[in-house]
């Protein structure tokens, strides 16, 4: 439970999206840059990869019913994070950490 506290207060790429598209900025736009993302909180081995995929979703997912901004950033976030887990499923966590960590 600690460690979903922890995530909910380090999740911003979703807030950062919103933020960023009032100035033309997109957040996070690429497998790649969610990996790095992951990697560079330095949450060591208490947060799995797949967990901070499934709160980034679900934290995208919640942005998604806010008003005044736009959608598509968010909705392909989602569609990111989506293949990610689908790789995370079909490949395993440490192959997509090798893949997408630069």
């Amino acid at each position: 439970m600690n460690n979903v506290k922890i995530l909910n207060k380090l999740s911003l790429p979703g807030f950062k999206q919103i933020e960023d598209k009032k100035s033309g900025s997109m957040g996070i736009t690429s497998a790649s840059e969610y990996v790095d993302f992951f990697v560079n909180l330095n949450m060591g081995e208490n947060v799995s990869l797949l967990s901070f995929i499934n709160n980034e979703k679900t934290v995208l997912k919640k942005n998604l019913d806010l008003k005044n901004i736009d959608k598509e950033p968010i909705k392909k976030g989602i569609e990111i994070l989506e293949l990610l887990v689908k790789e995370i499923n079909d490949i395993g966590e440490k192959a997509v950490l090798g893949k997408y960590h630069k």
